[in-house]
């Protein structure tokens, strides 16, 4: 194998572990950002009940 070949599937290695990483993390801010609604929802539900 040559030098140049060696580097190419490096790089490729890397430029897949950084995508795999990235869609981990939007993936994980999603999930945060519906149980925040979630959360929002709740506590604006407890407050009309408690209204009435």
């Amino acid at each position: 194998m040559t030098t140049k070949f060696i580097a190419t599937i490096g790089a490729a290695l890397v430029a897949l572990a950084t995508l795999t990483s990235c869609a981990n993390t939007i993936r994980g801010m999603g999930q945060d950002t519906a149980n925040a609604v979630n959360a929002t929802e709740g506590a604006g539900r407890r407050v009309a009940r408690a209204a009435n």
